[in-house]
């Protein structure tokens, strides 16, 4: 991860403390004949056993052969649930050295061409000291969007939805600084801007570290506030209240390259987390539970959010 953060709040308890990890998905059950399917709702399961897969490579910083699994393992995934991926891969010149780099982008098509961009890295920082295998850093924002694909492509979108697994988020050195991070999100704005593309381009979402047992979201400074609002308002009506607060912090993360660019964006960041960029950021120190409760407020706003873009 990536941060500019000066001050970490005191925590307080939320839902996501209450909650002990679930297991993996249910058994589906088959609904009785004739009966009207209702769409599918974020299954925090679900959710889970992908992290649970993705945090079983290990390290997973950019250009390993454990990334390198971790994306067959997105691409699969997507493939099974009816959905296209395409690579984009480039060569970033980094402090370390020349790094091949590869975006994962997966098209759900809908009744128009412009996009909306839900998104997440999947790459975790390169330690060298210790083993750090990001099972929120990193792990939680791809294992929510493999999810969010399943639910995404059983409705019916206005727009069309453009799933963005980003690599090299991270910086290669110890210190967030330069252009030494996010070098997929900037690679894929400036590809976009080549190809004439970012016209049809209306918003992005990105999600980061929302895995955290102690789930507490504050609203990001520099995201638009349009946006913002309109997913704390969903997680009023939802009952998330508690867990997104209406405090504020600044951060630093991919969503900034398209801001910069024109495109509304918003950041759903949980930064009040011990084990940040620690080698206990495991599996035990993040929740199903945490992790359902931002698919329920991402999937009630979604509405709202392409309301708004059409008109």
């Amino acid at each position: 991860m990536n941060l500019i953060v000066a001050v970490f709040a005191a925590i307080g308890l939320t839902a996501g403390q209450a909650c002990a990890q679930t297991p993996g998905p249910p058994a589906r059950q088959s609904a009785p004949a004739g009966a009207a399917q209702a769409k599918p709702a974020f299954d925090g399961g679900r959710a889970y056993e992908h992290l649970r897969q993705i945090v079983s490579f290990g390290p997973r910083p950019a250009g390993s052969p454990a990334l390198e699994r971790t994306r067959r393992y997105i691409i699969e995934q997507l493939a099974a649930a009816g959905i296209t991926a395409t690579e984009q891969a480039f060569d970033a010149q980094t402090p370390i050295g020349r790094i091949r780099m590869v975006n994962v982008i997966a098209t759900i098509p809908g009744t128009r061409k412009e996009r909306i961009i839900l998104s997440g890295h999947y790459d975790t920082k390169l330690f060298n000291e210790f083993r750090f295998v990001g099972a929120n850093d990193g792990g939680s924002s791809a294992a929510f969007l493999l999810e969010m694909a399943r639910v995404v492509k059983a409705r019916r979108n206005t727009f069309t939805v453009e799933l963005l697994f980003i690599d090299g988020e991270e910086a290669t050195r110890s210190v967030w600084e330069g252009t030494d991070h996010t070098y997929g999100s900037r690679y894929y704005v400036e590809a976009a801007r080549k190809a004439g593309t970012l016209a049809t381009l209306k918003a992005m979402v990105l999600v980061d570290m929302i895995g955290d047992r102690s789930l507490r979201i504050r609203r990001e400074s520099g995201s638009t506030p349009w946006l913002t609002d309109t997913i704390w308002a969903a997680a009023q009506r939802t009952g998330h209240g508690a867990v997104f607060v209406n405090e504020s912090l600044d951060v630093e993360g991919d969503h900034r390259e398209f801001l910069a660019a024109g495109v509304p964006a918003v950041d759903i960041i949980d930064l009040e987390y011990p084990a940040w960029h620690q080698p206990n950021d495991t599996l035990d120190a993040v929740s199903a539970r945490s992790l359902e409760i931002v698919g329920a407020v991402l999937a009630e706003a979604w509405g709202q959010i392409e309301a708004r873009l059409a008109r």
